[in-house]
């Protein structure tokens, strides 16, 4: 590849800290990204990303897809020569198996009971 300039980039987490910065090239995947964040994600955190999937990152207030490469994401104002982006993240867990829902009983006749007093 010749002279493919590096893009630079950090990730601020929800409680202002930063993960990063380090260097990507402008080919890299979104999902590439995730999970070099997940890899580095400081062991302190209360929030902890289980997978990448559990990740969205955001930059110039878009939620980035997975498929798209760095250099797509860049906002126009990102450049600057030598400048660092940074891009939120944002952890939302998957859900989780949903609650089994409570079945109802068909031999049991419902009742519905209104009243309605106009005075």
């Amino acid at each position: 590849m010749p002279d493919e300039e590096l893009v630079e980039l950090k990730f601020r987490l929800y409680d202002g800290s930063d993960v990063g910065p380090f260097q990507y090239s402008p080919t890299a995947t979104v999902s590439m990204l995730k999970e070099r964040i997940v890899s580095e994600w400081p062991k302190d955190k209360k929030i902890v990303p289980k997978s990448a999937s559990d990740i969205k990152l955001i930059n110039a207030g878009k939620i980035l897809e997975n498929g798209k490469t760095v250099a797509q994401c860049k906002a126009p104002f990102d450049d600057l020569p030598k400048s660092v982006i940074t891009m939120h993240v944002v952890v939302q867990p998957s859900p989780t198996k949903a609650r089994p829902e409570k079945k109802i009983d068909e031999e049991t006749p419902q009742r519905s009971c209104c009243s309605c007093t106009i005075m």
